[in-house]
């Protein structure tokens, strides 16, 4: 299978993990080092294959047990459950203290363990006995270090030392750096500088949709995944990409089609199923969204972070069916988890008043506010939520009173009051929160008001477009 890492796809490495494979199932001797042997179970781990990754270790150790690579492999499985008890104790029988790998493992356990300043002390120290052709290679590990435990600021700040570097894997690694500190757009230029050296890079065009998606330029990355589809019509993080940038463009139906192909590429993760349900339930077939996000709950497990979503979505798809108990009882559930409570108040509020009880819900708003202290961002989807429900009179005033003691720098909630006045035909008002909604968070705009503006407009330009349309109405 093609993975999308230079090396692993590269024909060095494929022929030796095909002399592996055929010893394996031939019962033949196995010639190979422990370096290579790491290399397999790094390959092995890396498309998830998590069990022959620990054999090739547990194979590589047995015939070399203080051999740093194996031992490096294993404490990194341990800093992954945070047992760094372990992870130390196995750094402590790499016999090789010098190894360069064994430093970098000293430093990522004290990473992972939040001691980020004495790790960089500890690097920085290290550094200075670093020959100087080998500077960037060492920055460039560091780094990689670093945006592994998402410690983005302090990659960037080691890469910056290099910052003349012309090789491919920094111009990448600085890329994901950027991303991880949210400069989107920076990212994903360097993805496209990548790109046009390396068209055929699906790793990069995966890339470059990320990037696209988080700073919301749907098409763009809907585009960007067809590029890696077409050179891996397989590759599960392709075709997710297409699936969520599709959803976010409310496409639900062609969304939902390439989530099915997630999940026949990857049938044990919940994720698929997730959207999959999320999508049926947008696109009101209720029964068949409950089917698939049953079979969500079965295949999660136990400590996945998705099953709140999906007990919220049955909740969901329960609630538009007009069966409010068992919509109920599956927000019970999400008691059992660690979720925003306070937040799961106001979702059984909204499912109530959704069911026609805007008594009861009014106390499931109150107790969310009381406990969130007036929070604004509860109360913000409380008045979504009377929206949502045609309460508008309601949302409407509760609207007016919240931008009247909220912080001036608030810049959330204007494009729904707009959208509000909008249903209201309160022409005048529409356009005056119209105005500071696109000023102050265009974003927010984009997503909510849309629909009412001509396709792919620029949020920035909705003021201008409605002021002149309303004006040549009333001429």
């Amino acid at each position: 299978m093609q993975t999308g890492d230079k090396y692993f796809d590269s024909k060095p490495f494929q022929d030796t993990l095909s002399s592996y494979e055929k010893s394996v199932r031939e019962g033949q001797p196995i010639f190979l080092d422990v370096d290579e042997l790491s290399d397999i179970a790094d390959y092995y781990n890396f498309i998830g294959k998590r069990e022959k990754a620990r054999a090739v270790i547990d194979f590589a150790l047995n015939m070399n047990p203080g051999a740093t690579a194996p031992l490096v492999f294993k404490a990194r499985e341990a800093l992954a459950e945070n047992d760094f008890r372990t992870a130390k104790e196995l750094a402590e029988e790499i016999s090789d203290k010098e190894d360069p790998d064994y430093k970098y493992l000293t430093a990522e356990i004290l990473i992972a363990q939040s001691k980020i300043e004495i790790a960089d002390e500890y690097l920085k120290e290290y550094f200075k006995s670093i020959e100087p052709d080998e500077y960037e290679d060492f920055v460039l590990d560091v780094a990689n270090i670093y945006v592994d435990y998402g410690v983005n600021e302090k990659a960037h700040e080691w890469m910056m030392s290099i910052r003349n570097c012309k090789r491919d894997e920094y111009k990448e690694l600085m890329a994901r750096v950027l991303f991880g500190m949210g400069e989107f757009s920076r990212s994903a230029k360097i993805f496209d500088e990548l790109i046009d050296k390396d068209p055929f890079s699906k790793r990069y065009w995966n890339a470059l949709a990320s990037a696209q998606f988080m700073n919301e330029d749907f098409d763009k990355a809907v585009t960007s995944s067809e590029y890696a589809i077409a050179i891996d019509p397989e590759d599960p993080d392709g075709l997710l990409a297409k699936a969520n940038s599709l959803y976010r463009l409310n496409e639900y139906e062609e969304a939902l089609k390439y989530y099915e192909r997630y999940h026949e590429q990857m049938p044990d993760d919940e994720f698929g199923l997730l959207n999959c349900g999320t999508c049926l339930v947008n696109l009101s077939r209720y029964d068949e969204a409950i089917d698939i996000l049953e079979k969500a709950l079965d295949t999660a497990p136990a400590d996945s972070q998705y099953i709140v979503q999906i007990y919220q979505e049955m909740a969901f798809a329960y609630s538009s069916m007009k069966q409010l108990a068992k919509a109920m009882e599956c927000m019970d559930m999400t008691e059992a988890y660690d979720c925003d409570h306070t937040d799961m108040e106001v979702l059984r509020g909204h499912i109530l008043l959704e069911n026609g009880m805007y008594e009861e819900a009014e106390k499931r708003f109150q107790k969310a506010i009381i406990r969130s202290d007036s929070a604004p961002n509860i109360l913000l989807r409380i008045m979504v939520s009377l929206y949502d429900n045609k309460y508008l009179e309601t949302s409407y005033k509760m609207f007016k009173r919240f931008f009247e003691i909220t912080d001036e720098d608030f810049d959330e909630g204007y494009s729904y009051m707009a959208l509000c006045c909008w249903d209201m035909k309160r022409t005048d008002e529409f356009l005056h929160y119209l105005k500071i909604a696109v000023k102050r968070n265009p974003k927010e705009a984009k997503t909510v008001l849309n629909h009412i503006f001509p396709k792919n407009m620029d949020a920035k330009d909705y003021y201008d477009y409605m002021y002149n349309k309303l004006n040549e109405k009333e001429q």
